[in-house]
């Protein structure tokens, strides 16, 4: 505490560090409900990158919700209250589940939404109206924007086809299509680093990261035993999982990608070289038929990632592998979570038709004669200890 109040402590290691403490004391907030307003289960949720305030949900009867997560109240007991919703009367809603929405990442005014209809819809936030619709083949198991484009305006779409599809918002037309994978694409995620690198996942077993400017062909493939299992073997060279892999996230500054399979497992990636990092994680029960939406913290030492793991959630230290807590409150198949990284809060999506909330717990008062050194140390989780370590430097 002296060593805060006489500025000898960084205020970004601090910074860190209280994040950290945050996301360990997550809990299920008996005082913060999220209106329920879907009758079938959640598939996919998402939150405004810039002010942090707005949510998106979709639901498998096709169902669009946007609430807003303030408490506009001040009582300590409050609902996010829905804004609106895409319901099953409005003439443009999805005639099937609803796979991925995502809010355009530069302003609140427009969003997007893919379903099993086969369709993307561009939404006008303002008139509750598509500005555009794109048709596909198949089913559209997951769409994408870059978060930091700013010289293309293309959402990358995994659909029932193997072929990547890449639509360009300013043209309204398909631009052109990613060749390479021999299965459905059931994940699709950009880079936050590099705005033309997009990572796609596959029932096919491969992971493949591509530079949407080049014709060509991917720029790697993935493989999960780094090019050291023999061509003899019976497993197919370079793949990531040894199932169909359905979920994709990369960590907030780019350098590393999180994939996890219907095999079980999830790994984790050096983005730059391909290389598998090797980072056990145990068994990750996973047994969706379609793509899995799962989530990392942003800000944190160490980073967690937040994986949907039957009717709980699994809360994971990124680089050690550590499960560290499941998290336990939905009655059903969690089907996806999203991070709140200004105040460090977990919402998640369920087959149950809830959606949950999970605050950080709040801070208990320390008196101001008593050092925090001196309190007892039995209540911190170990995963916490590091994250006060002045090894890393910020940046």
């Amino acid at each position: 505490m002296a060593a805060r109040q006489a500025g000898l402590d960084d205020p970004a290691r601090l910074r860190r560090a209280e994040r950290t403490r945050r996301v360990l004391s997550l809990e299920l907030n008996k005082d913060r409900d999220v209106e329920r307003i879907h009758g079938s289960g959640i598939n996919t949720l998402d939150i405004e990158p810039i002010e942090g305030r707005y949510m998106l949900s979709g639901g498998s009867d096709g169902v669009i919700v946007l609430y807003d997560l303030e408490n506009l109240s001040r009582k300590p007991s409050y609902t996010c209250k829905a804004l609106f919703s895409v319901g099953r009367s409005h003439p443009d809603v999805h005639k099937f589940s609803v796979e991925t929405v995502q809010w355009y990442p530069h302003d609140t005014g427009m969003f997007t939404s893919s379903s099993f209809d086969k369709t993307l819809k561009i939404w006008d936030t303002n008139t509750l109206q598509p500005a555009d619709t794109f048709h596909f083949e198949g089913t559209v198991y997951s769409h994408h924007m870059s978060p930091v484009a700013t010289k293309h305006c293309l959402i990358a779409v995994g659909t029932k086809s193997p072929k990547v599809q890449l639509c360009d918002l300013k043209s309204g037309s398909s631009s052109h299509i990613l060749q390479g994978h021999r299965q459905e694409v059931l994940a699709v995620s950009w880079s936050p680093r590099h705005e033309y690198i997009l990572a796609t996942g596959s029932a096919d077993g491969r992971v493949k990261l591509w530079d949407v400017r080049r014709a060509s062909g991917c720029l790697s493939t993935l493989d999960q035993h780094n090019g050291e299992k023999s061509k003899a073997s019976s497993e197919a060279a370079n793949t990531a999982h040894n199932g169909r892999v359905n979920g994709l996230c990369y960590t907030s500054d780019g350098l590393h990608l999180l994939t996890i399979g219907t095999d079980d497992r999830m790994r984790l990636w050096n983005s730059s070289t391909g290389e598998n990092t090797l980072v056990n994680y145990g068994k990750v029960c996973n047994e969706s038929r379609k793509g899995l939406k799962f989530a990392i913290s942003c800000g944190c030492n160490p980073e967690f990632a937040f994986v949907p793991y039957g009717s709980t959630i699994a809360v994971y230290t990124v680089f050690t592998g550590e499960l560290i807590t499941m998290l336990r409150g939905h009655y059903s198949t969690v089907n996806c979570c999203v991070f709140q990284p200004h105040f460090q809060e977990l919402y998640s999506g369920s087959k149950d038709c809830n959606i949950l909330a999970w605050i950080p717990a709040p801070r208990e008062a320390v008196p101001d004669d008593i050092s925090e050194k001196s309190l007892p140390q039995h209540h911190l989780n170990p995963a916490y200890e590091d994250a006060w370590s002045s090894s890393d430097d910020e940046g």
